[in-house]
């Protein structure tokens, strides 16, 4: 055949370009364009209740410094003297060169703390669900999360090779439906404490009925749980008095343990396992003395002044009543975490913005992140608020709820 006619035959096929995704993203350049992107900004100060952005005060309501420990003088001096006497890093994981004995005090208080059998340390709280997660749930067994469950928890299930169900958020009429499907599997139900968008707490006391009576172990993501929930802040199976029923508690230490970093918590047949087991405590470096550090200070903090929970839950109930009393939506929050519901994703943006203007730091949440058409300024509080800073937060949010059209 012709050369020339092998030529003209031939299709012009496109290739396909792994970075297209990328060039046609173009959502969040055009809310910087609008001046409304609320995200990244830039904090020139430590975490308190208020901060220095672009070089002037705000009243930072988007912290989870539950309990004002950041910047507290005995944790900060903890970090300091583990700095001099450790150094700034380990060099090596966990399993291999950077087990110093600081991480295995850290353990053994985390396991006192949490009143379970052991306790083993992560470098990152995403890093411990996914490394508990996938180690724990393998074939043939079933793993069902809550629909709004933290990503870490959805990404360890994807890493799992078991079948992942979700229930409807806290219904444990459609979790029953599940497990009723499922009676003759090795199962595991994992929950958020304190659901970190909405502020709700697990139907934790209905959710143990169920797990006894279809065979189904527990696992209790605490991240925002601990330090708030609970007599003495030892998170939500405190707060129900169901600490024994509890399998696994898994906790942060970037909440109200002042630091970076996360653990999980139970029998020490479990956590023996997946100290051997979880590839993300493996192979990671190992968490920073000034963490361990930090974490251990606060944790004797939280013990010895309780006044601090005290004091958050008077700051939580002045500002979920003042909200409700100007006639924002709150949903279903009954923790320090409380969502404003705008609805939709620019109008949040753009209230975000304007309380910026006004002198409040608040978070913004959109899909993904919670449902379409459920846009929210998420705020958060901690002990250390001030009466006077918590009504000037109100009094923003009237002004630029009344011009939104919010209330």
């Amino acid at each position: 055949m012709d050369r020339r006619m092998v030529q003209n035959t031939q299709v012009d096929l496109k290739k396909e370009d792994l970075f297209e995704k990328c060039q046609k993203f173009t959502a969040a350049r055009e809310a910087i364009a609008a001046g409304v992107y609320p995200y990244f900004r830039v904090i020139e100060s430590a975490q308190e209740p208020e901060v220095i952005v672009d070089g002037r005060k705000m009243i930072m309501i988007g912290s989870n410094n539950y309990l004002g420990l950041t910047n507290h003088p005995r944790v900060k001096e903890a970090a300091i003297n583990a700095i001099k006497k450790y150094g700034t890093g380990c060099a090596g994981s966990r399993f291999l060169s950077g087990t110093l004995d600081t991480h295995v005090e850290l353990e053994r208080k985390l396991a006192r703390f949490m009143r379970k059998e052991a306790a083993l340390v992560f470098s990152t709280g995403f890093q411990t669900n996914l490394g508990v997660i996938s180690s724990l749930v393998g074939k043939n067994e079933v793993v069902l999360i809550d629909k709004m469950d933290h990503a870490s928890i959805i990404d360890g299930c994807r890493l799992s090779f078991g079948e992942i169900k979700k229930f409807k958020h806290n219904d444990m009429d459609d979790l029953e439906r599940l497990l009723s499907h499922y009676e003759d599997k090795a199962k595991m139900i994992i929950v958020d404490g304190v659901f970190s968008m909405e502020g709700d707490i697990v139907d934790l006391p209905k959710l143990v009925k169920l797990a006894k009576e279809y065979g189904a172990r527990i696992m209790v993501d605490d991240a925002h749980g601990i330090g708030v929930l609970g007599k003495t802040g030892r998170g939500t199976a405190e707060y129900f008095d169901l600490e024994d029923e509890v399998d696994l508690i898994m906790g942060t230490y970037s909440k109200s343990l002042a630091s970076i970093g996360g653990f999980i918590s139970g029998p020490e047949e479990v956590i023996h396992y997946i100290k051997h087991f979880a590839r993300s405590f493996i192979f990671s470096a190992s968490p920073p003395p000034a963490s361990i550090a930090s974490v251990s200070a606060a944790i004797d903090i939280i013990e010895e002044e309780p006044e601090r929970i005290e004091k958050l839950w008077h700051n939580t109930r002045k500002m979920l009543n003042g909200f409700k009393a100007l006639g924002f939506d709150t949903g279903t929050s009954e923790t320090p975490i409380i969502p404003v519901i705008v609805g939709d994703d620019m109008k949040a943006f753009r209230m975000a913005r304007m309380l910026h203007d006004k002198g409040v730091f608040a978070n913004v949440a959109v899909s993904p992140a919670v449902p379409a058409g459920s846009a929210l300024m998420r705020t958060s509080y901690m002990a250390t608020h001030t009466e006077e800073q918590l009504d000037r937060v109100l009094e923003a949010f009237e002004e630029v709820g009344k011009e939104l059209g919010i209330i």
